[in-house]
């Protein structure tokens, strides 16, 4: 049987044990919780919270990771990888969808928010999960496999849609959280039915027995030590923290530019998003994989910030046509999703890999903890940052986006640090 020649292909083919059951379940998100995360804020606004509540509670879903955060690693190495990715996710996702299903008003959305942020104990462990038995040179190809899974959500949006035009919000929204809850109740299963402990998972397992969680806590000083000391941990943190500032900052105010300053109506917004998802698709199957082929990855974090920075830049400089969009507006903002598919595509490969290959392997869990809270701290003060400087004009927030990607692009090409793929490469 001839092998096939896309490398992306190729390693989804060729996966085994927990790498292949982890992003083979992972199309599932797309399901479930992607066909209703867009309409959260919308049902909460229909429920009767007010829209100070609603920043509210976004502050206390994030001081909750944070807290999660922190216990992340502690749980990970005492529970192991497996059982604590599907008790948290249960935790994190499965009982807060049935509270959203059945809210009434804030106080619903408080309790969910709050259980919700258990989230961040199962990315920590379901990232151990994914990486620690796979190849490590085979890192960067799972993460653009994961990243191909949720840009595949974007395919269910239609269904969402069609629901709540014919149901009417609330009560479509409400189908929707149902579902959410039976989908990732399934997946959890799945999971945990065709996954096994890693080897890593069953050394620290084994090394906390008997230690309790506050000692555990009270250890991680050595393990901050471990990240100071570590060049490439610092990078692999700065990179993470960029680009998790640029994606807030997007994520939140990409469609309020081009609906309040460019004109797109509210009918048409739903598209754009979707298309630069199978932009993006398509480019992870095409121009991704000849970029990122070899062990050297500085060419292509370099290459992914300075497209992604072109593409903001231009977002800006798209002149304000003063009313409804017109032709040369929706042909400039085709030329944006392209360059942000590529761009936002290849750095979130990239950054989440560069975690992965410089990290301690022995000490991955509690690492990735201290990383992930982190990177949450500094990159939550963006989101106010960018939604004070879009009261001012709603360009600033991209003049931000594209002063965070040139900082990155200067790190990436004046103080790379080299993984341990990279020297091995070398040596060979």
């Amino acid at each position: 049987m001839p092998r096939p020649r896309n490398p992306m292909i190729a390693t989804l083919l060729n996966l085994r044990g927990n790498g292949r059951a982890s992003v083979y379940t992972e199309p599932m998100w797309g399901l479930s919780m992607m066909l209703v995360l867009p309409y959260a804020s919308v049902f909460m606004l229909a429920l009767g919270v007010r829209d100070t509540q609603i920043g509210l509670l976004a502050t206390i879903s994030m001081l909750s990771q944070v807290v999660f955060g922190l216990l992340s690693g502690v749980i990970t190495d005492k529970l192991g990888r497996r059982r604590t990715t599907a008790m948290f996710d249960i935790v994190a996702w499965a009982i807060p969808c049935l509270v959203w299903a059945f809210a009434q008003n804030f106080w619903w959305f408080l309790v969910a928010a709050v259980i919700n942020g258990a989230w961040q104990v199962t990315q920590n462990s379901w990232d151990c999960l994914l990486v620690e038995d796979v190849d490590r040179a085979e890192i960067p190809k799972v993460y653009s496999l994961v990243k191909v899974a949720g840009d595949f959500s974007a395919l269910f949006a239609p269904i969402a849609a069609l629901l709540v035009s014919n149901l009417g919000l609330e009560l479509a929204v409400r189908i929707l959280y149902i579902n959410a809850f039976v989908i990732m109740a399934l997946k959890i299963w799945l999971l945990y039915r065709y996954t096994t402990e890693t080897r890593t998972g069953l050394v620290r397992m084994e090394q906390t027995r008997g230690v309790s969680i506050w000692k555990s806590l009270w250890e991680y000083r050595s393990v901050l030590g471990l990240i100071i000391r570590s060049k490439g941990t610092i990078f692999a943190l700065v990179v993470s923290a960029l680009v998790g500032a640029v994606t807030l900052i997007n994520a939140t105010f990409w469609q309020v530019v081009i609906n309040q300053r460019l004109g797109v109506p509210d009918a048409l917004l739903p598209f754009f998003p979707m298309v630069r998802s199978l932009l993006s698709v398509l480019f992870f199957f095409t121009l991704i994989p000849l970029l990122t082929h070899a062990r050297h990855l500085k060419a292509p974090t370099v290459i992914g910030f300075s497209v992604y920075l072109v593409g903001q830049v231009l977002l800006v400089t798209i002149p304000d046509p003063g009313g409804a969009a017109v032709t040369s507006t929706y042909l400039l903002l085709a030329v944006c999703l392209v360059l942000d598919a590529f761009g936002a595509g290849m750095l979130f490969m990239l950054s989440e890999s560069l975690v992965a290959l410089h990290v301690d392997r022995h000490e991955r869990s509690r690492v990735m903890a201290i990383q992930r809270t982190a990177v949450m701290l500094v990159t939550a003060p963006f989101g106010w940052i960018s939604g004070w400087l879009s009261g001012m004009d709603r360009t600033w927030p991209f003049m931000l986006t594209s002063a965070l990607l040139a900082i990155g692009l200067l790190v990436a090409a004046r103080f790379w640090v080299t993984t341990h793929e990279e020297t091995h490469a070398v040596e060979a």
